[in-house]
């Protein structure tokens, strides 16, 4: 009996273990990919230490999501950390969990662990074809693409499976062309966001100019009702780092509603009020607020910096109030560029419960295509692995009922 042929479209993390389930299921799968070689922004994630996935426990772990949760929680239940993690293990990579539950290869690098992947998919007969550009459907519900040479592709498959990315990082690949596209489609998509990144600040002259790339270490971080710790970096045009990551949906959620996001920056977390207004009351007399900051405060150059933003009290306990939340206004987000991920994409309205467009039988999506958030810890890339492996289950589903793409049940 002929196997049946699935055709996968995107490269990355997604797509890849999506063609892996196929083909040990017996498909024959062929994935095209736009650029000239497979997951760059995969590599990318990788210079970083490639933060996997995340050890804790997975109760704890599903609530991360945000967004179109149910598409990646119901996908959790089949492919959850620990199969991720050994999934890499038989790939002959080692992980290891870091002091805050973090899950890395040994090796830190993605780059060992992509090699003894491709040549996984290669074995069992998965065919990639890169600078391959998809462009949509013809009139048959054939996939389309211009190929490596310029010229126009039309491919049919009994199955397709879309893993495209969201917008975020463009030049390693994922630019979000494809909205446009599914959209004429039929298939509804919630407008693509930066996510993960930093935020704007209406800066002075003299933050800008002398602590642009300045950390602001061990800092607690709130927007309305949601509060996170971690470190900050200064940039000409605003904040970024984990503590702003984490309060993304948040900050979001504000500048939609306001135009604008209230912070406040505890410069101190670890003391009390109280502490830090007896440390103040007790700096030496006479000496400067720069150096009672320093000195009583603890307080870094940057640190110091941040917190003149705004006109400082004098009175020991006004300023210790204002060192613990150093307010900040955010007027909006830093762009897709260096996002490291993207809210919204494919609804959970346009897709069914095996992943699959209704307004495109046949065809299915992965990845970071769909409208769910999380931020980072490892929470991105194992979504990714996991709706890979649940899309391509609900390929395998389509085909053991003999239809093609365009034909309906």
């Amino acid at each position: 009996m002929t196997a049946r042929t699935a055709a996968i479209v995107g490269a990355g993390p997604a797509g890849l273990m999506a063609a892996e389930t196929l083909a040990k299921a017996g498909a024959r799968v062929t994935i095209y990919e736009r650029m000239p070689s497979p997951a760059r922004k995969f590599l990318m994630a990788g210079r970083g230490g490639l933060n996997l996935t995340h050890g804790e426990p997975i109760d704890t772990f599903r609530r991360r999501y945000n967004g179109n949760t149910a598409c990646v929680l119901a996908a959790l239940d089949d492919f959850p950390p620990k199969d991720l993690i050994g999934w890499a293990h038989g790939l002959g990579q080692e992980t290891f969990a870091g002091a805050s539950g973090r899950v890395f290869p040994k090796t830190m690098k993605a780059s060992p662990l992509l090699r003894a992947w491709l040549t996984r998919l290669a074995g069992l007969g998965v065919e990639l074809k890169t600078r391959h550009t998809w462009t949509g459907f013809d009139a048959d519900g054939g996939l389309t693409f211009v190929d490596s040479t310029g010229a126009p592709l039309v491919v049919r498959s009994d199955a397709a499976l879309l893993a495209l990315g969201g917008a975020s990082w463009p030049k390693l690949g994922a630019d979000g062309s494809w909205v446009p596209v599914l959209v004429q489609a039929g298939v509804s998509v919630a407008a693509l966001t930066p996510s993960n990144c930093g935020v704007l600040v209406t800066w002075s002259n003299h933050m800008r100019e002398k602590f642009a790339g300045a950390p602001l270490k061990r800092v607690a971080v709130t927007c309305g009702e949601e509060r996170a710790r971690g470190e900050l970096i200064i940039t000409a045009t605003g904040l970024e780092g984990g503590a702003i990551y984490a309060l993304g949906p948040a900050i979001r959620a504000a500048l939609a509603n306001n135009g604008s996001a209230d912070l406040t920056i505890d410069l101190k977390p670890d003391t009390t009020d109280a502490d830090l207004v007896v440390r103040l009351a007790t700096a030496r007399a006479g000496q400067s607020l720069s150096n009672t900051l320093r000195k009583a405060a603890a307080l870094d150059p940057a640190a110091i910096a941040l917190a003149r933003e705004t006109r400082l009290p004098n009175a020991p306990v006004d300023l210790a109030r204002h060192l613990k939340s150093v307010p900040i206004t955010i007027i909006g987000l830093a762009g897709m560029a260096r996002a490291i991920s993207t809210a919204g994409g494919i609804t959970a309205e346009a897709i069914d419960e095996t992943f699959m467009l209704r307004a495109r039988p046949g065809v299915f999506a992965a990845g970071e295509m769909l409208d769910w958030d999380a931020p980072t810890g490892g929470y991105l890339l194992q979504a990714c692995f996991t709706t890979g492996v649940a899309a391509a289950h609900g390929v395998l589903h389509w085909l053991e009922g003999g239809e093609k793409p365009g034909q309906s049940r």
